[in-house]
């Protein structure tokens, strides 16, 4: 008798258990599907604001710009307010890493700012991120814009929760603003809410096929740097965009053999390749072209991949909203992104 009691005690414990693993695996299931979409902040409006700071590189002889940029802004409705130390000056960068910090955490807690521009990239912002406080912001989220060096920040909002634009920069407005209508038309229709789909020229090189998931990237070289700390973004199940400029090829394999090797791409659902500007030439050439490059570094891997999205350190720079899903649809004659 007692050991039937007993058995039955058994039996009894571990249909608990059993319940309570099932129970608690549906929990961690909700809690990553909630957990995965992006907050996507406010689409701007007429009457916004939005605030240009500069948490980067110089900005020397850069005030023809700056104020270009405002009076585009002026023209869409909104009103921009410039940071207190934009055109400040110390060695590399525009300002010390506190008054860059000052200038982005400020635009950051202002409830009054829907967006925050960066005026430029270069190298700097990766020296304030540990510096950034989010509490205020997660309160009252807003759009950051920026790309190049800004990926730092587009990585450290994406674990922080939130989608981001990767777009243009007050520099990169040029005297005749025809001359990059396409950049400025797409970055204006995300802001305002309605992020432009694409339809890529198509490429020889072009590994086909098709991929759903959260548009990830930016810059290699910074997602390169990233690896590593908190900010390197987990790419499992996404479409990672890459861009880079004035790299040797031997350091762009270098950097895709180094994340390779860190599992950054062994979940990857797709790859989107944009501008690969003035590469610089080795002594030793390398022997193929880049986008054979990318295609020998990641031959042990069957995503799609896609090349010529006109993004990056060109004057067609395409915006693209980081953290959002989008469908790839990769062929050799063309290739459709389409974001959700």
């Amino acid at each position: 008798m007692i050991l039937r009691h007993n058995i039955m005690y058994f039996f009894f414990a571990i249909v608990l258990i059993a319940n309570t693993n099932v129970q608690a695996q549906k929990v961690t299931d909700n809690s990553s599907e909630m957990t995965s979409k992006l907050i996507q902040p406010p689409y701007l409006k007429a009457g916004d604001t939005v605030a240009i700071v500069a948490p980067s590189g110089i900005l020397k002889n850069r005030e023809r710009e700056v104020q270009q940029a405002v009076d585009l802004l002026k023209s869409w409705g909104l009103y921009a307010v410039v940071g207190k130390h934009v055109f400040s000056k110390a060695d590399h960068f525009a300002g010390t890493d506190d008054e860059r910090c000052e200038d982005l955490q400020n635009a950051m807690n202002d409830p009054k700012i829907s967006a925050i521009w960066c005026a430029r990239g270069g190298y700097g912002t990766v020296r304030v991120l540990d510096k950034l406080d989010y509490t205020t912001f997660k309160e009252n989220p807003k759009w950051i814009i920026g790309y190049s060096d800004i990926t730092a920040l587009h990585n450290q909002l994406h674990n922080e929760g939130f989608q981001s634009l990767h777009a243009l920069m007050c520099v990169s407005l040029t005297k005749d603003l025809n001359d990059i209508k396409n950049a400025i038309d797409t970055f204006k229709t995300a802001l305002f809410g309605n992020p432009s789909n694409y339809t890529l020229e198509g490429s020889d090189y072009n590994r086909t096929g098709n991929a759903s998931g959260q548009l990830v990237g930016g810059n290699l070289t910074m997602l390169h740097t990233m690896l590593g700390s908190k900010e390197s973004i987990d790419t499992s199940e996404k479409i990672l965009f890459i861009e880079e400029i004035g790299e040797y090829k031997y350091h762009i394999d270098r950097m895709l053999q180094s994340m390779k090797r860190a599992g950054y791409f062994d979940n990857l659902k797709g790859l989107i390749v944009g501008d690969m500007s003035k590469l610089r030439k080795n002594t030793t050439l390398w022997g193929t072209s880049v986008e054979q490059l990318i295609l020998d570094a990641l031959k042990d891997y069957d995503f799609p991949i896609a090349f010529n999205m006109p993004a990056g350190h060109e004057k067609d720079n395409r915006a693209l909203a980081l953290g959002r899903t989008v469908e790839l649809i990769v062929e050799k004659n063309k290739t459709s992104v389409i974001f959700d």
